[in-house]
């Protein structure tokens, strides 16, 4: 029978083999390709880099193809829990050290035991995403992980705020997680999000293009806008996760976190007067208003660089958050099209779905005459943006989406025409999709 110190002796064994991942080689491999390892991205996300790992000495069960006996530390992905501004978070970080961080059934179970465990607590989850997709060894096994992942996006939608960073590739089904989540961070030039890779492209088309061209971060921040925000490294992700947070309620049945006094300051800003032109013809920058209407630096713009004639943004009145939608005329002349209609509409769902108040502020000659665009928009785009409805339930929780639950306010900057003109300042009165008492 072995002593304690024997025994405390192989814990410590065991522990350092599972904190060099994949091995000291490919922790370097990370480290000259601009990557932190998934342990310090996790030191990094959490307050004073302390969190409780769970579930570190699971190891696969697959026996085919090679696998048996095969030595895979935490089979790839390390989960946890910890605070982040004192409150309590659940993550996981793909460690793609790890045979490249593919996901098979032991993997995919630790990320939905923590995704359940954020559930059941109320608290964000956060999924730091470096992979190379499903595991082929473990085939079908692999794939039934995935879906169950997916079934976990799609209970926690709505319940608590599901945050994405994208800090390696994340191709094929690894793909579909972060887009059913609420927000996606991906890192400038490393971070990689697509369904079919260039080269499956190449041979379905014959086209030729770069995965940075098909799925880098500029490209899913400008042209399809599943990405939120874009960082410069994995450090800089971290630090827009933690700004987010600081927006955002734990969970549904919360308000967001508030920084009032309960002092209520008011000033006249004479420099407002000056910013609209005259000129209903003239464009102006609706930025200069949000920057002077708010707490000073409390504008956080989400998707900044997608449809950007419109802004939609979390800001602090008076130290109190709430979600801003606001038309930009100097962009498109802050008309409405497709893409600016979806990107609001997703916003609204959001604050309406985490009791987060709405400001509008309404600059917009209507909705953009493209022919191209035109009917689609005459009927889709003015439905999307016509009210702060909750999304279907297929998108969130049952209970939540029963009504809404944080009053839009509306402020018409200089005019409102249309079907632009009614929607926005007004909640609707009984949506057909509520839930009835019985």
């Amino acid at each position: 029978m072995s002593s304690v110190q024997e025994k405390l002796h192989d814990l410590r064994e065991r522990n350092a083999h599972i904190n060099k991942g994949g091995g000291e080689d490919k922790l370097r491999a990370q480290h000259r390709a601009g990557k932190m390892t998934a342990h310090e991205r996790l030191h990094l996300l959490f307050d004073r880099g302390f969190y409780d790992e769970l579930y570190r000495f699971v190891q696969h069960n697959s026996t085919t193809f090679g696998m048996e006996g095969k030595d895979l530390p935490a089979d790839g992905v390390v989960s946890g829990l910890g605070a982040i501004g004192g409150r309590l978070v659940y993550a996981s970080s793909q460690d793609f050290s790890v045979m490249g961080g593919s996901v098979g059934w032991m993997h995919a179970w630790k990320i939905c035991e923590m995704m359940d465990m954020a559930m059941k607590a109320g608290a964000p989850y956060i999924a730091i995403n470096d992979s190379g997709g499903a595991r082929i060894q473990e085939a079908v096994d692999s794939l039934r992980g995935y879906g169950r992942i997916f079934y976990y996006n799609t209970l926690l939608s709505g319940v608590v705020p599901q945050i994405a960073i994208i800090a390696g590739p994340c191709a094929g089904g690894a793909a579909y997680s972060p887009a059913l989540m609420d927000f996606i961070i991906m890192v400038d030039k490393i971070g990689q999000l697509f369904i079919a890779g260039p080269q499956v492209i190449k041979e379905a088309t014959g086209e030729t293009i770069s995965a940075e061209e098909l799925g880098g971060a500029l490209a899913q921040a400008t042209y399809s806008g599943n990405a939120h925000f874009i960082a410069r490294d994995d450090a800089d992700a971290i630090e827009i996760v933690q700004r987010l947070l600081s927006y955002l309620p734990s969970n549904n049945t919360e308000d967001p976190p508030s920084m009032a006094t309960g002092e209520l300051t008011l000033t006249e800003d004479e420099a407002l007067n000056r910013v609209v032109p005259d000129d209903p013809r003239e464009a102006f920058d609706m930025k200069e208003i949000l920057h002077r209407v708010f707490d000073p630096d409390s504008i956080f713009e989400v998707h900044a660089h997608y449809a950007r004639n419109i802004i939609v943004a979390f800001a602090r009145v008076n130290g109190r958050v709430v979600g801003v939608v606001a038309n930009q005329p100097i962009e498109k002349f802050g008309a409405i099209d497709i893409d600016a209609s979806d990107k609001a509409s997703r916003f609204i769902r959001f604050c309406n779905a985490f009791n987060i108040p709405l400001v509008s502020f309404v600059d917009v000659p209507g909705f953009l005459p493209a022919w191209s665009r035109n009917s689609a928009a005459s009927s889709g785009t003015a439905r999307r943006c016509s009210s702060p409805s909750p999304p279907p339930p297929c998108r969130k929780s049952p209970s939540s989406c029963a009504r809404p639950t944080a009053g839009p306010t509306s402020r018409c900057a200089r005019r409102a025409s249309g079907p632009t003109a009614s929607p926005r300042g007004r909640r609707p009165r009984s949506p057909s999709w509520a839930p009835r008492a019985r």
